[in-house]
């Protein structure tokens, strides 16, 4: 079971997994992947002087640790450093090819290992947020008893991805996008490195590395697959200059064909979703236009559902223009009426020109408030009875019951307005508005 899951025998994997060099034919990513912290490149926060993943790979860990952050960001490369730090038993976990049956052989070696030689197992798992809240369950008797010490590694949010009783017992190290400079060091190392990575196959300057570190979005993994493309296609076709340099180099338009258009980072369902929708409300709310058109093209070009847009730019319409300027309604449903005539990419210019709209439209959020206030009172007060002089005598025996007793026709009766309470008994003095 364990040959076909992780390639090599559980009781000899402490080692194996970490110093195993990557074949010759392999990714460039992963034969660039660090082996040392003196390689690791970004994540200053964490792996700084005096910083906690400095401290664990000098001391060893001794709490579980969740890696949450986006693709191509350390997180793999990590927790190989803190195992081999660690000098614990170690078992490798994919949370895509493993399920319960073989979490809980797993588990029942780990447990014969501390009786058998009171060495504890080290247990990373990879995309810990595929496995479901059983298969989740299935580690957390090992961790609550030191059986195992848990590293698990994720792209999504763990407050939503893992369970809440493996949360308390671990600590959730951030690790963020990588900056331009981390990417283009990465790349350099690789171009010169020529036991592992590009050295002696071509050459190309930083304004070219720079290129391909800001289509990668601060994924080095990326950043090295499109470097590894560019190498093959300069090597293919050779170049003009080859003649003037011992070795090829990375041209503006090999550069464009490799990375053709960016795909930019984005999860329709998950956090980044909300992040992005969340950016462009609130830049609508603060009256900023640039931000504004700057979050909604972020999503249009990410591929985002432009029904969904549409829907949103509605909701921002009532909910933050309101009262102080109606008619912003009417431009949100106009927009999506047109962009679900004319489709993409023209029906598009219809919601950039919905959301600039708003941004520079005053605002006003007293009827959204007032909504508020009135189901506060509702789940306060319960129904409270209609006033009598509110409600509709359509029939004689309402009329002799007192319905409709004392109304007064506030168009004929100026003074109505004023005198004439409308709210139930219980809320007399009730004002939504503060007017």
């Amino acid at each position: 079971m364990h040959d076909s899951l992780f390639g090599v025998d559980p009781r000899k994997v402490s080692t194996a997994w970490f110093d195993e060099v990557a074949p010759a034919d392999a990714p460039l990513a992963e034969r660039m992947r660090p082996r040392s912290l003196d390689e690791y490149c970004g994540q200053e926060h964490l792996v700084g002087e005096g910083k906690i993943l400095r401290s664990i790979l000098e001391t060893g860990a001794k709490q579980s640790l969740i890696f949450w952050g986006p693709p191509g960001t350390g997180k793999t490369t990590v927790a190989r450093l803190v195992a081999r730090a660690s000098e614990m038993h170690f078992v490798p976990f994919s949370a895509v090819l493993s399920g319960i049956k073989e979490i809980r052989t797993v588990m029942a070696e780990s447990e014969a290992e501390r009786s058998r030689s009171g060495r504890r197992t080290l247990v990373f798992i990879d995309e810990i947020h595929r496995f479901n809240k059983a298969q989740q369950d299935a580690f957390l008797p090992y961790v609550e008893r030191g059986d195992i010490l848990l590293i698990g590694a994720t792209t999504e949010n763990p407050s939503f991805e893992v369970i809440s009783a493996l949360l308390s017992r671990s600590r959730v190290l951030t690790l963020e996008p990588l900056r331009i400079e981390n990417v283009v060091a990465i790349l350099r190392r690789a171009l010169e490195d020529e036991e592992r990575g590009l050295g002696g196959v071509m050459i190309a300057n930083d304004r070219a590395l720079e290129a391909i570190a800001r289509a990668s979005d601060g994924d080095a993994r990326r950043a090295l697959t499109l470097l590894e493309t560019a190498a093959g296609m300069v090597v293919g076709r050779g170049t003009e200059s080859a003649e003037e340099s011992s070795q090829p180099e990375l041209t503006p338009a090999l550069l464009m064909e490799a990375v053709q258009k960016r795909q930019l980072h984005y999860d329709k369902g998950g956090e980044e979703h909300f992040n992005l929708i969340s950016a462009l409300h609130k830049s609508v709310r603060n009256s900023d236009a640039t931000a504004s058109v700057y979050w909604l093209t972020r999503m249009l070009e990410s591929g985002e559902d432009r029904r969904y847009l549409a829907r949103r730019l509605i909701r921002i319409a009532v909910e933050d223009i309101g009262l102080a300027d109606p008619g912003a309604l009417r431009v949100c449903l106009d927009a999506d009426e047109t962009y679900h005539r004319l489709g993409s990419p023209e029906g598009e210019l219809a919601l950039v020109q919905a959301v600039a709209y708003m941004a520079r439209a005053r605002k006003d959020n007293s009827a959204y408030k007032a909504y508020d206030l009135a189901r506060a009172d509702i789940k306060a007060e319960g129904a409270a009875p209609v006033p009598m002089h509110l409600r509709n005598a359509s029939t004689m025996l309402m009329k002799e019951a007192g319905y409709g007793k004392g109304y007064r026709y506030a168009h004929d009766d100026p003074d109505a307005a004023s005198e004439m309470k409308c709210m139930p008994d219980a809320l007399q003095g009730r004002d939504y508005f503060g007017s």
